[in-house]
């Protein structure tokens, strides 16, 4: 029960973040990503925590600014 609320809050505030999901749409995919993980263990955590740390690296990539030489 208190997973399904963290998970609930957690997604909600993510939500704001990213566009298009408002914040009921949020926090029932954080619901769901909380039994999800549950569900997966600590290999699906380690996994989801890699995952995640890829996206950001590969998002601060992407909007980093492209500096060449001139």
């Amino acid at each position: 029960m208190i997973g399904k609320i963290l998970g609930a809050v957690a997604g909600s505030s993510i939500s704001k973040h990213v566009n298009g999901v408002g914040g009921a749409r949020g926090a029932l995919l954080g619901v769901g990503a909380a039994a999800l993980l549950r569900r997966l263990g600590p290999v699906g955590l380690v996994t989801a925590i890699a995952g995640g740390y890829a996206l950001k690296k590969y998002r601060e990539k992407r909007e980093a600014p492209n500096f060449t030489g001139a």
